[in-house]
């Protein structure tokens, strides 16, 4: 099978190599990751001026643009054959809830999806300094099958979130994605140039969900993995058509 692997922590990223060296024993892997990091960058395309591919050694490339511009190149024929699946990370940190929304990990994945093809998301969701991403790559790498067929249906992409680990038997878990609450802040500062920089600061933390949504199934020390909606849909049960002025 023929898997593109990308991110949005960019191409020398070390979950990126891990997943690829993982895929590669048994897959035809190509490589088109971000030139440079691009965390939180969501689905975001870069319009009005060229992205710069550069080859970086065989069947892997570097790209300026943006993860989703990566899936985009790819699946146009940019840097070889159009890839049967697109396996994006392994993220450095949580992909977890709320998170997806501005994960550009996720959004390569939903993009995957929008062309007509199998998307996978993962992510290693610690914050340690040195994570380990062994448990995640071995857990895709043998049920690659079975993520795939949770997007035949063509409307959804696969999330899956491990601890940081190299235990190549750690357990999964089916789940719905929870929710994440940001505590964000600002900081600012008046520069000589002139200029007011401001800096988003601040942290992200569960909202006391259930146990059982991705951020519990993580937090219990097993694998989540929950399937995503590529594209927005109306609320189920949302029958009455409102009276607009």
């Amino acid at each position: 099978m023929r898997i593109l692997v990308t991110n949005d922590d960019g191409i020398a990223a070390e979950g990126l190599v891990v997943l690829s060296a993982v895929l590669s024993s048994r897959h035809e892997v190509w490589v088109l990751a971000p030139d440079k990091e691009r965390s939180g960058a969501s689905h975001g395309l870069t319009l009005g001026s060229p992205c710069r591919v550069r080859r970086v050694s065989e069947r892997s490339y570097s790209c300026s643009g943006t993860p989703s511009d990566c899936v985009v190149l790819a699946m146009l024929g940019a840097i070889g054959p159009k890839p049967d699946l697109v396996v994006s990370g392994i993220n450095r940190g949580p992909n977890l809830g709320t998170d997806i929304i501005y994960s550009g990990t996720c959004a390569a994945a939903r993009e995957a999806v929008l062309s007509g093809i199998p998307g996978i998301a993962v992510s290693c969701a610690s914050r340690d300094d040195r994570p380990r991403y062994g448990a995640a790559a071995s857990f895709v790498l043998r049920n690659l099958d079975a993520l795939m067929a949770a997007c035949s249906s063509g409307d959804a992409f696969i999330n899956v979130n491990a601890p940081s680990s190299d235990d190549e038997a750690m357990r999964a878990r089916w789940c719905l994605p929870g929710a994440r609450i940001y505590d964000n802040k600002l900081e600012s500062f008046e520069a000589p140039d002139g200029h007011r920089y401001c800096f988003i600061m601040g942290t992200a933390h569960d909202s006391g969900g259930s146990e059982l949504d991705d951020s519990g199934v993580v937090g219990a020390g097993m694998l989540s993995v929950s399937s995503i909606l590529a594209l927005p849909q109306a609320k189920p049960g949302f029958i009455a058509e409102p009276e607009f002025r």
